[in-house]
């Protein structure tokens, strides 16, 4: 079992930034893929970033790309979004995915393990 924590959500206005974490702990797979989703109310949850463990290849949605940042911390187990110049539309909880191996990374059903997410709320 893989067990994933979320932190670093909260309230910010547009253009603004933040910094969200994900501590992963129990088994961990040496190539898993990692990824960022969120949901926002009455919508689907969609796929934001995702970082290959080994290597460190990332892949970003069309609406985040060039704004938001994934990156990994072995020593820390962790990986991270960094968010800037946020939007109102960025507003929904995020949750952080897990999965074994590489291959197909946008689907909710590619990943195994879930965190409980967190809130982000941008105001206009």
């Amino acid at each position: 079992q893989v067990q994933l924590v979320e932190s670093g959500g909260g309230l910010v206005q547009a253009g603004g930034s933040l910094r969200l974490s994900c501590a992963a702990s129990g088994r961990t797979f040496s190539s898993s893929t990692m990824g960022w989703f969120r949901q926002a109310p009455g919508k689907e949850r969609e796929f934001v970033a995702a970082i290959r463990w080994t290597g460190g290849t990332t892949y970003y949605s069309d609406s985040v790309k060039g704004r938001f940042t994934i990156s990994r911390d072995y020593a820390k187990n962790t990986v991270s979004l960094q968010m800037n110049i946020l939007k109102p539309e960025d507003t929904a909880v995020y949750y952080c995915a897990a999965k074994s191996g590489g291959g197909y990374y946008r689907r909710t059903s590619d990943y195994d393990y879930w965190g409980q997410g967190t809130q982000v709320t941008v105001s206009s």
